[in-house]
């Protein structure tokens, strides 16, 4: 016997995907958020399990608690007005990932290991920068 297959008027959601993060990127984006913890007007706010990260009330990048941006072993940073020669580095480099949320400019990091946290706080600096 065949099963009736029902149609849905509901269009599939076009949320990024957050997979559950590892254990080895929590303590990486612990060490991140201590990091950038000390520059000046920075705020942190649990937000959907990430900790979004604020200068003044400009938010400019989302660490992983519990789950990550694209896979389990990612962060999220926003670059506003990147201009062509930082958007070639983006584009360089295979870790980075461009997405656009809410029309605004973010990009996705893959953090593979901890030699990656270096780069990975450089681009935080900027998307701190950039929100200034």
């Amino acid at each position: 016997m065949m099963k009736k297959r029902l149609h849905s008027s509901v269009r599939p959601s076009v949320r990024p995907k957050l997979p559950p993060v590892s254990e080895e990127m929590k303590a990486w984006s612990a060490a991140l958020e201590a990091e950038v913890a000390d520059w000046p007007r920075v705020s942190a706010r649990a937000m959907f399990g990430f900790k979004a990260l604020y200068r003044g009330k400009r938010i400019f990048a989302v660490l992983p608690r519990t789950r990550g941006m694209g896979s389990a072993n990612s962060l999220a940073f926003k670059l506003e007005d990147a201009g062509p020669r930082v958007l070639a580095q983006l584009q360089k480099d295979s870790r980075i990932q461009m997405t656009t949320m809410q029309a605004r400019r973010w990009f996705v990091f893959d953090v593979s290991s901890g030699r990656d946290l270096k780069d990975a706080l450089e681009w935080l600096a900027r998307g701190y920068e950039a929100a200034g």
